[in-house]
């Protein structure tokens, strides 16, 4: 009870803190609204500079991440003796998000049109394909094709079959989106198969990294796990040479960025103390005076930086506010959710420490000579 009793004389004693500040912080208008534009502007000018370099390079990443700076590809010629069992194996290694295997490309043609277009199709194998699919693989005669092989097929509503060179069918059961990483396979039919015996012949292993800096490694620990017959006759491919175009990108333009950041953070804060700093030396009588009333150094401290944390965070919301506006209509790429709030919460810790000295000097008023001040 008594600690509770502790916890509850501490909340009103803060919230009256609160009170006196949010009641000084309006009863002197000017100041106030000095203090909320500074701390406004200084938000608005990082995010309309650095935020907008952030936003930039965000989407200068997302594009090259749309190329495929995370796939990695194995290519199994025939006799390299690549099966589905490499699932198994992979199926343990940390830092892969997407993963299968396809087999060798088999010609089918359209069932309804005898000597139609032929299309490639692939067996595949691996839990990533529910993905793709409707429906988890259990019947191996049934395909899904891609919009571009519905065309070449003469499918454009999606429904048939489709017959291979040796007469084995295949029942059409939809079409699927195909992704960036399984683009080079286009026109894409596919036939997903339940895992079996692990023998069955692969000829495309298609890796997706969780994130691109674990491309080179990744690619060793694959090339280990493949239990091919014949490594000459397997040829992996990856994204290494964008990973390092990435890096360089985010290096560049995030080195640029973090100097503005620096240089109008040091300004503003600058401006903000220089501001308090005048303000505490014209309300010295009002501090002498409370101090002659009992107010403790540090409650004078706790009301003056509980003042400014409240105008800044004010400030702060406004500035990111106008800014988030001002990109909008200008069309620029917007930063994250997450830098707009680490930039507003910064914004109030660089208020609150510019304002440490004018608390500390305000504190320090000594009662008796400032209450002889006219």
């Amino acid at each position: 009870m008594r600690s509770r009793g502790a916890a509850l004389s501490s909340i009103r004693h803060l919230a009256a803190v609160v009170r006196e500040a949010l009641s000084t912080a309006w009863s002197q208008p000017v100041a106030s609204a000095v203090t909320v534009l500074m701390v406004a502007g200084m938000c608005a000018s990082v995010l309309l500079t650095a935020g907008r370099t952030v936003g930039a390079e965000q989407a200068v990443l997302d594009t090259i991440d749309s190329a495929g700076t995370r796939l990695i590809m194995v290519r199994a010629e025939p006799g390299a003796g690549l099966s589905e069992s490499v699932l198994t194996r992979l199926s343990d290694v940390q830092g892969i998000e997407w993963t299968a295997a396809f087999g060798p490309a088999m010609d089918v043609h359209n069932a309804s049109i005898p000597g139609g277009t032929k299309t490639p199709l692939r067996l595949a194998w691996g839990e990533d394909l529910q993905e793709l699919v409707s429906t988890q693989p259990g019947n191996p005669v049934e395909a899904w094709a891609s919009e571009a092989a519905l065309v070449q097929l003469g499918m454009v509503d999606g429904l048939g079959g489709v017959v291979d060179a040796w007469g084995n069918d295949f029942t059409l059961a939809g079409p699927i989106e195909v992704p960036e990483h399984l683009a080079s396979l286009e026109p894409l039919v596919l036939a997903p198969q339940e895992r079996g015996t692990g023998t069955a012949p692969v000829s495309i292993l298609v890796v997706v990294a969780t994130a691109p800096e674990l491309v080179t490694p990744l690619s060793r620990v694959i090339q280990s796990l493949l239990a091919v017959e014949d490594m000459s006759k397997v040829s992996v491919s990856t994204s290494e040479s964008l990973v390092a175009i990435r890096a360089v990108v985010a290096g560049e333009l995030g080195s640029h960025g973090r100097g503005l950041v620096v240089a109008i953070f040091t300004l503003t804060a600058t401006l903000v103390a220089s501001l308090l700093y005048g303000l505490v030396k014209l309300r010295r009588k009002d501090f002498g005076r409370r101090r002659a009333l009992g107010a403790s150094r540090r409650l004078v401290r706790l009301l003056l930086l509980t003042q400014i944390a409240t105008l800044a965070t004010f400030g702060a919301a406004l500035g990111c506010a106008g800014a988030a506006i001002a990109l909008t209509m200008s069309q620029d790429p917007l930063p994250s959710v997450s830098y707009f709030g680490a930039i507003a919460l910064l914004s109030v810790g660089v208020g609150v420490v510019a304002a440490s000295v004018p608390a500390w000097v305000a504190a320090r008023q000594d009662p008796l000579k400032e209450l002889r001040v006219p």
